[in-house]
């Protein structure tokens, strides 16, 4: 979920291009229970996410407006609401009139955020839209290795499929209620497909012909290769090893267009070539493979690497291949699911984030990476083996253009993309429990700190949270600057309060989030019923409301820091999107004793520095646990 982009500003009213809001990509994760039930059974019980009271909604808009927003502007804005609210008013009339929609679908918050953000948003989606996993570096340098953990890889992931269509994928429950597990039935054989005015997504797990293959990217060139024996059984590791290396033997050498690079566009010029393409038909049904293969296999070429733990080499490589040079047009990245191996030992995932969130993801992910522990199964190769098909396309001129284009579209979003990953060993979780502190909340307000002190402003800032307790749940925002958490970032270096008072004012910020998440979890998403409000007045051709055409509501969904908690128990990192307009994204993962912390933005905006603000997120919370050392606890 959730980006609030400029087609919801251009219905609501003129705002521009800077003013639009930041997609969260990923989610806050929830202590999930697997219980002994199929996955799907729980779904019909699951309830709808209602739509809130209008003013309980407004009194929460107020509230995260005041620490963001001037004195002057506040006062203007609490006019606006009290008509927005006034008895029978526009206000009411928009909220019967969302509360009717909400009565005709399963999750009105979900169609919101699918059509807005996902089917219509027109920016490429590599970088801003899809969500990359950095798995742990694998010990291999070299192809044989690459092969045979892609092989492994293969086959741990057709399990996971089984578990998927059996339904046999043990549910989860959070406190006890049901979470939906839609999203897994939707991750593998699905791929978006670019459209002119607004995507769309085509799934082929369910369809009467389901397919039983993938397609293997290498060298820029795709095949399709069967994973499936006759008898439904799948391909061997050692079966697969075979097909790989036909692959990489075949591609030696290839002066192949890269078609995959079209997929890094801006969805309004990868449309028009997309349609293009379609009009050959040799490129029609190489194109119908890869959307319809269970998933993208890419064996990609070791790019030049760092030193360091999480080297950052690794997180470009996931996130967008490193480039027109290296591997970015080793990729479809319209599939629901691309695993991406290297030479060197680097892998990970990368995904649309139309049909899946952080949770799931991660989830999925941790599966692959403990698989690749097991011990290996020898099972001798007897059956003959169908070749790979090589998918082949025919190149106009034209379309030979477009790719040259997108070569240097892609190059040029790599070199805006700033990027920084840290792992904070000084203490973790552990360490915050024991002075009764939410490490997640004590988090958010370090990032927060972190921000005050490079800019000497607060800014509006969101975490993502799961709201898979509902029917089709997704993800929902979480606003994390709060009124508290001004005071206490604002007091923290101040030398005329004293320690006990700021240790008053993180203790009351953090009980506020925690409370606010309860409230989010519980379907309480302001942003989204203020947002589905705005629209109301578009759908039913009523002049816009003036609380929608206030700068204060501007301000309101200019969020300068968007972050999500993605913990993984097997090290694997996440990487949160960026888009150009906007601050920073900020992807973090809470251990026993260490945090890692990820940090991006685009250098569009020569003010940010990724590298600056992760340095004083380490200095926030170093100087926040010294502030908890150095007071004493009440007794």
């Amino acid at each position: 979920m959730l980006r609030i982009f400029s087609r919801i500003m251009v219905k609501v009213g003129k705002m521009n291009h800077s003013d639009q809001v930041r997609s969260c990509q990923l989610v806050k994760p929830v202590q999930v229970i697997l219980v002994s039930d199929r996955c799907l059974n729980q779904q019909k019980g699951l309830p709808r996410v209602p739509v809130p009271p209008l003013w309980k909604t407004c009194e929460g808009y107020l509230s995260a407006l005041e620490p963001i927003i001037e004195e002057d502007e506040l006062k203007r804005a609490k006019q606006l609401v009290e008509v927005f609210m006034k008895g029978g008013g526009v206000g009411e009339e928009l909220q019967r009139s969302l509360e009717r929609k909400a009565c005709n679908t399963d999750n009105w918050t979900a169609d919101l955020w699918g059509k807005l953000e996902y089917f219509e948003n027109r920016s490429p989606v590599v970088i801003s839209t899809n969500l990359p996993i950095v798995c742990p570096r694998l010990d291999f340098r070299d192809k044989q290795g690459q092969i045979r953990c892609a092989a492994k890889i293969i086959i741990a992931l057709l399990e996971f499929k089984t578990t998927i269509e059996n339904e046999t994928l043990p549910a989860e429950n959070l406190g006890g209620k049901p979470l939906c597990m839609e999203q897994y039935s939707q991750l593998l054989s699905t791929c978006r497909i670019p459209g002119l005015v607004r995507d769309s997504v085509v799934f082929h797990a369910k369809s009467a012909n389901p397919p039983k293959h993938i397609t293997v990217v290498y060298n820029f060139q795709f095949f399709v290769v069967e994973v499936y024996h006759n008898d439904g059984t799948s391909l061997t590791v050692d079966q697969l090893c075979v097909q790989m290396e036909r692959i990489c033997n075949f591609t030696s050498a290839t002066n192949t267009e890269p078609v995959g690079i079209l997929t890094t566009l801006n969805r309004d010029s990868w449309s028009k070539a997309y349609l293009s393409l379609m009009k050959d038909q040799t490129n029609k049904e190489s194109l119908s493979a890869i959307e319809r293969s269970i998933f993208t296999l890419c064996l990609d070429r070791a790019i030049p690497r760092e030193s360091d733990k999480y080297c950052t080499c690794d997180f470009h490589l996931i996130t967008h291949g490193g480039g027109s040079q290296w591997n970015s047009a080793n990729r479809w990245f319209d599939k629901s699911l691309q695993i991406i191996v290297a030479e060197d030992g680097s892998w990970g995932l990368n995904l649309i984030h139309i049909v899946t969130d952080g949770t799931v993801i991660m989830a999925f992910t941790d599966y692959l990476v403990a698989s690749m522990k097991k011990p290996e199964m020898i099972q001798a190769s007897i059956l003959p083996l169908p070749m790979p098909q090589k998918l082949h396309f025919s190149v106009t001129p034209d379309i030979k253009e477009i790719i040259e284009q997108a070569k240097r579209s892609m190059d040029g979003n790599i070199r805006n993309f700033g990027l920084s990953v840290m792992v904070f060993d000084h203490f973790g979780k552990n360490d915050l429990k024991a002075h009764n502190m939410s490490p997640d909340a004590f988090i958010q307000m370090a990032i927060q700190l972190a921000y005050y002190r490079m800019n000497k402003q607060v800014c509006a800032s969101y975490e993502a949270v799961s709201q898979r307790m509902f029917r089709h749940g997704r993800v929902s925002l979480l606003l994390s600057t709060t009124s508290v958490s001004a005071a206490f970032v604002k007091a923290f270096d101040d030398p005329e309060k004293q320690n006990t008072e700021k240790i008053d004012l993180l203790q009351k910020a953090i009980k506020t989030h925690k409370e606010n998440i309860k409230v989010v979890t519980g379907g309480h998403d302001i942003v989204a019923h203020i947002i589905a409000l705005s629209l109301q007045a578009v759908e039913n051709k009523i002049p816009m409301p003036d609380i929608f055409r206030d700068i204060s509501y501007k301000k309101f969904l200019n969020y300068q820091l968007t972050t999500s908690q993605v913990t993984s128990n097997t090290g694997s990192v996440a990487v949160h999107q960026v888009d150009e307009c906007f601050g920073y994204s900020s992807c973090y993962s809470v251990h026993n004793s260490h945090f890692v912390i990820e940090m991006a933005a685009s250098n569009t905006d020569k003010r940010r520095s990724t590298h600056h603000l992760i340095q004083n997120m380490k200095d926030a919370l170093l100087d926040m646990r010294a502030l908890l050392e150095q007071t004493p606890r009440a007794t």
